[in-house]
């Protein structure tokens, strides 16, 4: 008979956002006359800029005809692609990347839960808490995590980011194998700066670790002195994986496109004495699972990187920015506590002192008609702030700032 891999029993029986919209379904039907906002999952709105639709009707119809046609794809994604990746979102950061470097992807969530497959499975991890749950959930999958008690797994190295330490996570007392950075971080929408990150790189290069350091909204970071890239620090391509995503820069949650750049020179033991490139087995990984993202949806990509592109979609991240704006003005007239909102598009809210994370959720749900998505759901470290983004359209963006007004 066959069995389970009990490393999936050990999951919580609810994904954060399934759970959330679980709720939301709920309620729905319970007072379906009301109109639901939603601050809580990080889903854009705004349709895809013009470039990119021009870019992908002219792929369809070479789809469509026979001298054109394309099959199967590389699957670390197509020269264009990848060679425009390196030529706007690195060589003008004075940053060294090939093209062979990078590996396109149908989503950066996708790769930031795969990769850990690349590594043994007693390697210890550690991530900042609160946290994006992926990171930790694919772990449990893989059977590294150990029981879980009190809200935190027992084999997880967590690094608090909170009040007290500026959300800038302290190096841990246990040395871990894989170290996973978010930033602009989500859940809490606060950034490193340029030498609070440099440290990492450089305890990584001490230590023996891997940073897989997710950049997915690298393109909301304002201030100047923020680093867009982990490998604008020195020695970080010989201890870091980066992960980039069109979702939220292009709103290509739809589309699904995305990159990780895995450096020739990250180099890990091999067990045996030696060491292997990360590089070769994550593109060995890549052949025998992945069959490439669609080749419409990596000519749309490559629009992005036009002229015409460039400004449209700076346009967009600039009215979430200012939907973000708006959200912080108004949540700190109310009186409470934030963070983010700034170089991202999340700002993370400290709830009222008499309640907690879900019920304030709750609050805001059956009074309001409102979502936000409940810190505890991040991690032990997230209780006492919920997480709401700024993703909305402008109109629900303002009716919202009344919603939460009336309930603060």
């Amino acid at each position: 008979m066959a069995t389970v891999n009990d490393n999936f029993l050990a999951l919580r029986s609810n994904y954060l956002f399934a759970e959330i919209a679980r709720k939301v379904a709920v309620f729905k039907e319970s007072d379906p006359d009301r109109r639901v906002i939603s601050l809580g999952i990080g889903d854009v709105t705004r349709p895809l800029v013009p470039a990119v639709t021009a870019a992908l009707r002219r792929a369809v119809e070479e789809m469509g005809e026979a001298a054109h046609f394309r099959g199967y794809g590389p699957e670390q994604g197509y020269a264009f692609l990848r060679e425009a990746v390196v030529e706007h979102d690195y060589r003008p950061r004075g940053v060294d990347v090939a093209p062979d470097e990078i590996f396109v992807s149908d989503g950066a969530k996708c790769d930031v839960g795969n990769f850990q497959e690349l590594f043994a499975k007693d390697s210890i991890v550690a991530v900042t808490d609160p946290v994006y749950p992926v990171y930790v959930d694919s772990n449990v999958m893989t059977g590294r995590a150990g029981t879980y008690s009190g809200g935190r797994w027992q084999r997880i190295v967590y690094l608090p980011c909170v009040r007290e330490n500026d959300f800038v996570p302290d190096f841990p007392g246990t040395r871990p194998d894989i170290i996973y950075l978010c930033y602009p971080n989500n859940p809490t929408g606060t950034v490193l700066s340029r030498s609070a990150l440099q440290g990492w790189v450089d305890y990584a290069g001490r230590e023996g670790c891997v940073i897989l350091y997710d950049s997915a909204y690298e393109a909301y970071i304002q201030d100047p002195g923020i680093p867009h890239s982990i490998y604008e620090l020195d020695g970080a391509a010989e201890v870091a994986v980066e992960f980039r995503s069109f979702s939220k820069t292009a709103g290509f949650t739809g589309l699904r496109c995305a990159y990780a750049v895995v450096p020739k020179g990250l180099r890990i033991d091999d067990g045996r004495g030696g060491k292997v490139g990360l590089n070769g087995l994550w593109n060995r990984r890549q052949c025998t699972k992945y069959n490439g993202c669609p080749y419409i949806v990596q000519r749309a990509a490559e629009a992005v990187y036009s002229a015409e592109g460039k400004r449209q979609t700076r346009e967009v991240i600039e009215g979430y920015l200012h939907n973000a704006a708006l959200l912080g003005d108004a949540v700190k007239k109310m009186g409470l506590e934030i963070y983010g909102g700034v170089n991202a598009p999340y700002i993370w809210v400290g709830v009222p002192k008499e309640t907690d994370s879900w019920s304030f959720f709750d609050r805001l749900l059956h009074s309001a008609a409102l979502v936000c998505t409940p810190g505890a759901g991040f991690g032990a470290s997230g209780e006492g702030y919920v997480r709401l983004t700024a993703f909305g359209t402008p109109e629900d963006t303002r009716e919202a700032i009344v919603r939460l007004q009336e309930q603060c």
